[in-house]
């Protein structure tokens, strides 16, 4: 018996020493270290200094930089070991940081329907969009929930949102929600609201609305702003499979683009110990920098929540984030004077309307502030900027701090007083500047008219000020494309060709500095993220052109290699053999 229990010891113990070496392998595999040197020669280094120097070299030491300088300079520092890199003149510029975003929601490409219309897609009507949500329901089991994305009654023919009734002919059985393209919104079908337990009687929360048809006095399907995001919340709490098929699609997106630091800039409870876990397993090889929601910021500071074990050397807990209104493309964005057109069902006078009201807002930024955390503030509207800086005002009074750089995200319709004050008071905007090209020509026409339109991100009249800001995509909103949203900063040309505020454009290496260096200052990352100088972390990205030659270009110059921590996570030549292999092996299936 002795024997027996003994051989199980051993061979239990054999067991876990073989399932521990496994997992070891599969971390390293995951997480590869960087070579003890390298050396990058002949290229265009734009280092994005102090003084944007462009060096020719660069020599890394294990996951950072150890040198820039001449291709002399760093050749007498490569040894026998020095993986040495040829850049043939190629822009090597710093890792991209996403300064707003919602990562891994572009992953939902993965498993979501795409409902985009141009210049993003190439759905252009409800009509074209019904078909494709039916097919996803064909091809799902019985009672899960189809996701569909990016749907704008704007650019549709029919020039209206869906409703409750023909999603309930198209899928009677699997719940259905189609997102807004400005995720500020969405349609619902019967089953979806059921789900959901949202009837007639569920009341409309504070800056949100059930819409009801007007006739019958019946749910339509229509949610709207924080109604919208209780749902939406809901609605895409998925299993672990689906988490990963997601993340997996989008590290893939975001690294193809050069992005090296994402940000999950609304975070969840519920959802920051798997984006922590993933991270530090190596499963998504980005850094993420993760933004707690209000409520869970409430419940942070109020002690219920302890979240510092969450960080780690790759994944950053930042800004507290709060909602102070809509978005301009549905009329909810809070404006100071009226919107330029009137919508369906709204009044003449309508200027949108707060997501919280001025005083809760007060409230909370000073208890935010006060506890010493950085806050980044939701504000499309002029209105809503108004009640943003007031905030802040009152809790600088109450409380002040040298450098708090509360963020004011979107920041669409910033007028020249509040940059003022928002030097005074230690705010940095971040500007969505690719509205220029997606929404532009709706701004200027519907939205806001010629003269407020023409200065939306105002990035121009802010350098001039010395108020320093970052920009962004707010990816899902639209795809996660760093070289178009420097190519809309530098032009601020409408997807039809129409420049769109001709005196805030700004220079290449000024909007470049907004996704790179300003990007790692506005999250208190600057002295280990977002330039080329020795002793920072080497996250690095080669281009294929350099964005100085040719301004009107940019938007099509492709990134060859993506580099975190001295490791190389993307490469376009290597990705390209890997499509010739794999179309290789089909093709000798196929003859097989």
């Amino acid at each position: 018996m002795k024997v027996l229990l003994l051989r199980i010891g051993v061979g239990f113990i054999a067991l876990l020493t073989m399932i521990a070496i496994v997992l070891v392998m599969g971390y390293l595999e995951l997480n590869p270290n960087a070579p003890e040197s390298q050396a990058f020669l002949n290229g265009n280094i734009l280092t994005m200094d102090e003084n944007n120097r462009i060096h020719e070299a660069v020599f890394l030491k294990d996951n950072k930089i150890f040198a820039v300088g001449s291709n002399a300079e760093i050749q007498k520092l490569i040894g026998e070991q020095t993986l040495v890199v040829d850049l043939n003149q190629q822009t090597m510029i710093p890792g991209i940081i996403d300064a707003h975003g919602h990562y891994p929601g572009q992953g939902l490409s993965a498993i979501g329907v795409n409902l985009n219309s141009a210049p993003i897609g190439d759905v252009a009507s409800i009509k074209q969009a019904l078909p494709l949500i039916a097919q996803k329901v064909k091809d799902q089991d019985k009672g899960e929930w189809i996701i569909g994305y990016g749907y704008d009654d704007t650019t549709y023919t029919e020039q209206r949102h869906f409703n409750r009734s023909e999603l309930d002919a198209i899928s009677p059985n699997h719940p259905v929600m189609l997102m807004h393209i400005s995720a500020h919104m969405g349609v619902l079908n019967s089953a979806a609201l059921k789900a959901l337990n949202i009837d007639e009687d569920t009341p409309n929360p504070d800056g949100g609305e059930y819409v009801k048809d007007a006739t019958s006095g019946l749910l339509n399907g229509l949610i709207m702003e924080t109604a919208f995001a209780l749902a939406r919340d809901k609605a895409t709490r998925f299993g672990v499979n689906t988490i990963l098929k997601i993340s997996r699609a989008a590290s893939a997106a975001y690294l193809e683009k050069g992005v090296t630091t994402a940000q999950n800039g609304l975070t969840l409870k519920a959802h920051m110990s798997s984006l922590s876990r993933s991270n530090r397993m190596g499963l998504t090889p980005l850094r993420i920098v993760a933004w707690p929601d209000e409520e869970y910021g409430h419940d942070i500071i109020d002690g219920k929540e302890i979240i510092a074990p969450y960080a780690h050397d790759k994944f950053f807990l930042g800004a507290i984030k709060i909602v102070a209104d809509g978005s301009l493309q549905l009329y909810t964005g809070h404006l100071t004077k009226p919107y330029h057109s009137t919508p369906p069902g709204k009044m003449a006078d309508d200027v949108g309307y707060p997501s919280i009201d001025a005083e809760t807002l007060k409230a909370t930024v000073i208890k935010f502030h006060k506890n010493g955390y950085q806050i980044a503030i939701h504000g499309n509207g002029d209105a809503a900027i108004d009640s943003i800086i007031e905030a802040v005002a009152a809790a600088q009074e109450e409380q002040y701090r040298a450098d708090p750089r509360h963020i004011v995200i979107h920041a669409q319709t910033l007028r020249n007083d509040q940059m003022d004050r928002m030097l005074e008071l230690g705010i940095t905007p971040s500007f969505f500047s690719a509205h220029t090209y997606y929404w532009g020509d709706r701004h200027r026409d519907l939205f806001l008219g010629e003269e407020r339109a023409s200065r939306i991100s105002p990035a121009k009249t802010a350098l001039n000020k010395g108020l320093r800001f970052t920009t962004h995509l707010d990816s899902p909103v639209v795809p996660m494309d760093p070289m178009l949203m420097v190519w809309s900063t530098v032009n601020r040309l409408t997807s039809s060709g129409k420049v769109l505020g001709e005196s805030e454009k700004i220079s290449v290496m000024q909007a470049l500095r907004a996704t790179t260096i300003d990007a790692a200052w506005q999250i208190f990352k600057e002295d280990t993220l977002g330039s080329i100088e020795a002793g920072k972390l080497a996250d690095l990205v080669i281009l294929q052109k350099n964005p100085l030659d040719d301004p009107a270009s940019i938007k099509d110059i492709l990134v060859m290699k993506t580099i975190i921590d001295g490791v190389t996570v993307f490469d376009r030549n290597a990705e390209l053999e890997k499509e010739k292999e794999k179309k290789k092996e089909q093709q000798n299936a196929a003859l097989n």
